[in-house]
C-alpha cells in the first residue's frame, strides 16, 4: 500500500480554482469603467453646461447687440469693444472713470493687505498661548456674511454714526465727515479701498502665518545668533522666504480688485456720483440696470476685457516669481 503525500489545503485550493477567462476580465472592466463614467456624468454635464457652453455664449455676445428678449440678436462685430474703449460718447467716459478708480483699487487694496496682514502673521506667530482663537477673531471678517458686514460698516460710517461719533468724543470734530464718509466724494474711495482691505487681510494673515511656521527654526536662531535683532530677523530672512506668498497675496487682491464689485454695489451703488464705481460695477449696470436697452452685448465685451486684462496680471505675475525663485 503505497501512501499518497498530502498537500496542504490552500495547495489543493488554487489547483481546484478556475481561473477566469480573458472575455469575462475584460466584461468585469467594462463594467467598472461604466460604473465610474455614470457618476462623473453628472459632474461633466454640469461644467459643459455652466462653464463651456456660458463662456462660448458669452463671447459670442460681445459681438452682438441685444436686450435680452429680442428673439433675435444684431450682430456688430468689433462694435461693442469700440464703443466701450473710445467711439461711444456716453459709454467710452464711463468706462475710463471707471477704469481709473479700478486702477485705484488695484495699486491700494494689495500694497496695504500685504503692510497690514505681514505684521500681523509676525505677531502672531509669536504668540504662544491662545493662538487659535486670535486666529480664529482675525479670521472672522472673511467667514461674516458679506452683505451683512457691509450694512453693518454703512451703519458705522453714516454722518450719525460710529466713527463720526468716537471722533467728536476724542475732541477730533474737524476730521468729522458731515455728509458720512461714503457721501463725502473726496472720502468716499479711500473708505471703500480700506474696508476691502479689511476682508482681505483674513485670508493673507493666514498664508503668511503659514509660511512662518514652515520655516525651518535653524534658520532664525542661525540669525539670532549672528546678532540679528527682530526686526532685522524679520525683513532680512523671514520675508525673503515667504516672497512667493507675497506673489499669491498679490495676485489674489489684484484679481478680486478688477473683477470684484460686490462691495461697492451694496455700500455706494457707485456713488456719490461715479466717485466709486469700478469695472465690474459698470458691467453689471450694462447687463441689468438698462432697462431694455440693448447693451448685454456691451456687458459682454467688458466682461472680456476684465478677463484679458486678468489673465495678462496673472501671466506678469508669474513670470516676476519664476524670475526671483
Amino acid at each position: 500500500m503505497t501512501l499518497q503525500p498530502t498537500l496542504p489545503a490552500r495547495v489543493e485550493k488554487d489547483r481546484t480554482a478556475v481561473p477566469r477567462s480573458g472575455p469575462s476580465r475584460r466584461k468585469d472592466r467594462r463594467y467598472e469603467a461604466l460604473t465610474g463614467y455614470l457618476f462623473v456624468a453628472p459632474a461633466v454635464v454640469l461644467f459643459l453646461v455652466m462653464g463651456l457652453y456660458t463662456v462660448g455664449y458669452g463671447f459670442t455676445l460681445s459681438f452682438a447687440k441685444w436686450n435680452g428678449f429680442a428673439p433675435n440678436w444684431e450682430w456688430v462685430g468689433l462694435d461693442n469693444y469700440k464703443d466701450l474703449l473710445w467711439r461711444d460718447p456716453v459709454y467710452a467716459p464711463r468706462v475710463r472713470h471707471a477704469a481709473a478708480n479700478t486702477i485705484w483699487v488695484m495699486v491700494a487694496a494689495p500694497v496695504l493687505t500685504v503692510v497690514v496682514s505681514f505684521p500681523l502673521a509676525v505677531l502672531l506667530n509669536q504668540v504662544k498661548r491662545f493662538q487659535g482663537v486670535l486666529r480664529s477673531v482675525y479670521f472672522l471678517p472673511y467667514v461674516t456674511s458679506g452683505v451683512a458686514v457691509f450694512f453693518a460698516w454703512q451703519y458705522i460710517l453714516q454722518p450719525d454714526g460710529a466713527i463720526n461719533s468716537l471722533l467728536s468724543g476724542l475732541g477730533l470734530g474737524s476730521l468729522q465727515q458731515p455728509q458720512g464718509w461714503l457721501g463725502n466724494p473726496s472720502t468716499a474711495m479711500p473708505t471703500m479701498i480700506m474696508i476691502t482691505v479689511w476682508g482681505h487681510v483674513p485670508v493673507a494673515m493666514l498664508l503668511y502665518l503659514t509660511g512662518m511656521q514652515g520655516i525651518d527654526r535653524s534658520i532664525l536662531e542661525a540669525s539670532e545668533l549672528d546678532g540679528a535683532g527682530w526686526w532685522r530677523t524679520n525683513m532680512s530672512v523671514v520675508w525673503p522666504l515667504v516672497r512667493p506668498i507675497t506673489a499669491i497675496v498679490l495676485l489674489l487682491n489684484l484679481r478680486e480688485a478688477l473683477q470684484g464689485f460686490q462691495t461697492f454695489l451694496v455700500m455706494t451703488n457707485g456713488g456719490p456720483g461715479d466717485h466709486t464705481n469700478v469695472l465690474g460695477l459698470e458691467a453689471y449696470r450694462l447687463a441689468f440696470l438698462k432697462n431694455l436697452s440693448p447693451t448685454l452685448g456691451l456687458a459682454s465685451a467688458l466682461g472680456w476685457l476684465l478677463f484679458a486684462a486678468a489673465l495678462v496680471l496673472a501671466l506678469i505675475n508669474l513670470r516676476a516669481l519664476r524670475s526671483k525663485t
